[in-house]
């Protein structure tokens, strides 16, 4: 364990807002949390952890202790008669495991190509994409209480899965018991791929691929190329262009709410859930308010995809986490206004 002052975060956040770590630790494993946590400055400062920057704004300099995730490996864990489980470090990009897992046989996780972030991250918000969800790849996780140091193993049904939700997400306390924000770290992560693969092809996107390439039945590999060009056609690379992705999470709405809207909004993008309620698409209602290409400062509304918020400052003039969150609520209160749905943002704000 090695603790740096004063460390830029610029480099380290999709949306390439400039701010500082006063002091910032990079885990590669068990041994760097544990000295933090027996070191008698540090074991101190309150906690903020850090992945790939992909799903955050920060709003000025970070003066929690940083800890910077970089656990790294992918290996075969195991295999039963009907999965392959595949264990991978906190700290692996998102998208290289996706890779990874396909080179070595392993289908599965083609879906969710693309999206940025690190494997630690993935269960936090349970990332999804594309008709398929984290959950649904889920086997088990290695996690660090970072009060006492012990290490333990949660289960798919223990950390609590939801739309864009875990157990890491909320503070503990509830009434249900469930809540480890702030209290633990995700160190490893295990995906139960399948060994029966079939293709998740339920959303227009893929069914325009298959239509335009007169591939009916593609494999997992053709998926995953297809879902890389769709995004890549409909989203900003942060690497030219700061962002932290999808900004809202589409809301859902009950089949009464949605008809209701539907008598007024006639070309609304929804989809059915298997709960029967229906997801409403908050890149349409955001592009129907008239946001698409907005600015505030220099922050604003990506001109292919209104989900999706930019830093139009670049790195040398970037926009500030302040300049975000303004456009932010500033877009929530005109669908609100409109339509009479709360959109809830999927970044933590720091």
């Amino acid at each position: 364990m090695n603790p740096e002052k004063n460390v830029p975060l610029q480099p380290y956040n999709t949306f390439g807002i400039a701010a500082k770590a006063h002091v910032l630790v990079r885990v590669q494993g068990e041994d760097d949390l544990r000295a933090v946590l027996a070191d008698p400055q540090l074991s101190t400062l309150p906690r903020q952890v850090l992945g790939g920057g992909s799903n955050i704004v920060l709003t000025g300099d970070v003066k929690a202790l940083v800890l910077k995730m970089e656990v790294p490996g992918m290996r075969l864990a195991h295999e039963t008669d009907k999965h392959w489980i595949i264990e991978a470090g906190a700290g692996v990009g998102w998208h290289d495991l996706v890779a990874w897992t396909l080179d070595q046989g392993c289908p599965g996780l083609e879906n969710m190509a693309l999206i940025p972030g690190t494997v630690g991250a993935s269960p936090v918000q349970n990332i999804g994409a594309y008709g398929v969800e984290l959950q649904d790849r889920f086997e088990s996780l290695d996690a660090m209480d970072l009060f006492t140091g012990e290490l333990f193993s949660l289960n798919a049904a223990q950390c609590g899965f939801s739309y864009r939700d875990s157990v890491f997400k909320h503070a503990s306390g509830r009434p249900d018991g469930l809540g480890l924000a702030g209290r633990a770290v995700i160190l490893r992560v295990r995906f139960a791929l399948p060994k029966r693969w079939k293709p998740e092809l339920g959303y227009a996107d893929l069914e325009r691929k298959m239509s335009e390439t007169g591939i009916h039945s593609p494999d997992a590999r053709q998926i995953f190329d297809w879902v890389c060009a769709i995004r890549r056609a409909k989203l900003p690379d942060p690497q030219v262009i700061g962002n932290a992705g999808s900004f809202f999470k589409n809301p859902t709405v009950s089949p009464e709410q949605c008809a209701d809207i539907i008598a007024r909004e006639p070309k609304v993008v929804h989809y059915h859930l298997d709960d029967g309620r229906i997801k409403l698409a908050a890149g349409w209602l955001i592009d129907a308010c008239g946001w698409k290409g907005k600015t505030v400062g220099h922050a604003g509304v990506y001109e292919k995809q209104a989900l999706v918020l930019v830093n139009r400052g670049g790195r040398e003039n970037p926009c500030t986490g302040g300049e975000v969150m303004t456009l932010a609520k500033a877009i929530q209160t005109s669908v609100y206004e409109r339509f009479g749905i709360r959109l809830e943002p999927e970044p933590v704000v720091i």
